[in-house]
């Protein structure tokens, strides 16, 4: 009876473990099926005028609808802009994952697009591009991803 019991529970907790691998490898398969492979990271960052920080942040709060859809046009997921002072100074740091297969292209069609043009009249006199990107007529500064995990 006592070895009985033994291969009961050897057998039960086997089916348990077992059973918890395969739920964990569909939630796997699952997250990664709906993952694209193809995903670039990019994060960037510009400086804030002072003065214009609380007209940025509401600007922001109701972003534009054709924005929004224009972003999401151009294959851009997952875009967060985050506001930072050092030093008494304003910086915007912004984060986004690019799921197209055309970068450059996406990038021109935005840039063509008339709402965004726009929009960009409005945030560009809010901005105050760090040296590297004011010397390509640019606003946002490039960073270099040194970390990431999914």
């Amino acid at each position: 009876m006592k070895n009985f019991k033994q291969g009961f529970l050897i057998i039960s907790i086997g089916l348990m473990l077992l059973t918890a691998c395969n739920q964990s490898k569909t939630t796997e398969t699952i997250a990664t099926a709906e993952t694209p492979k193809n995903i670039r990271r990019f994060g960037s960052v510009t400086g804030l005028k002072p003065e214009k920080i609380v007209y940025y942040k509401k600007l922001h709060a109701a972003i534009w609808p054709g924005v929004k859809q224009k972003i999401a046009d151009c294959n851009i997921r997952n875009y967060s802009i985050y506001l930072k002072e050092i030093d008494q100074k304003y910086y915007l740091f912004s984060y986004f994952e690019y799921v197209g297969k055309d970068f450059e292209a996406d990038m021109k069609k935005m840039a063509a697009d008339t709402t965004t043009q726009r929009w960009w009249k409005e945030t560009a006199p809010t901005q105050i591009p760090l040296p590297d990107a004011a010397a390509k007529n640019e606003t946002w500064s490039s960073m270099e991803e040194v970390f990431h995990q999914n």
